[in-house]
């Protein structure tokens, strides 16, 4: 079996639209919000909902990237030394409501380093969960996005990916099956 498109070019635009509508809905004019992408494929998706929140809005919206290596749960199992990545954060997140943005949520490990990440920053005045797409049946930890691009149920033995036209040079979300990423 190859591997499925699940999200096309034309109903990811339709997602990142509908998220950042919703965002404007909660958030209104940002002045005491700021989204902050994870390390390093929800940075993708914090710079698309930053440039297109830009457009709608009119206004400046604070954007951050946050490096999460260090603060995983296995960051001393792996065979090979993990690489940090680059955090940048050039504003305070103190008493704002930040809202931390992962492309794919699958079982909430890399959501709960980021939150651990995140306090080291300071202490916002609430964090809310933005997943572009949300794996929701495999959590091991009690987490759930509060914004969510698509839901997708899938077998813990599928991969999700999200390609981005930054690096793969298409926006779309693939699903693999066992026998394609063996």
């Amino acid at each position: 079996m190859k591997p499925v498109t699940i999200v096309n070019t034309q109903l990811f635009s339709l997602l990142i639209n509908r998220l950042c509508h919703q965002l404007i809905e909660n958030h209104k004019d940002f002045s005491e919000s700021a989204i902050i992408g994870l390390q390093p494929r929800g940075i993708y998706l914090a710079n698309r909902l930053k440039q297109r929140l830009e457009e709608i809005t009119g206004k400046t919206i604070q954007t951050g990237a946050l490096d999460i290596t260090f603060y995983r749960d296995d960051f001393r199992r792996r065979d090979v030394p993990l690489l940090p990545s680059v955090t940048n954060l050039d504003f305070s997140i103190e008493n704002k409501d930040v809202i931390l943005v992962d492309d794919v949520l699958y079982t909430g490990r890399t959501v709960r380093s980021g939150l651990d990440a995140l306090i080291a920053y300071g202490r916002p005045r609430k964090v809310e969960l933005l997943a572009l797409i949300d794996r929701r049946f495999k959590r091991q930890i009690p987490i759930q996005a509060d914004y969510v691009g698509k839901w997708v149920d899938t077998l813990s033995s599928e991969k999700v990916a999200v390609e981005w036209r930054e690096t793969e040079g298409e926006d779309k979300v693939i699903l693999f099956t066992p026998k394609e990423h063996e």
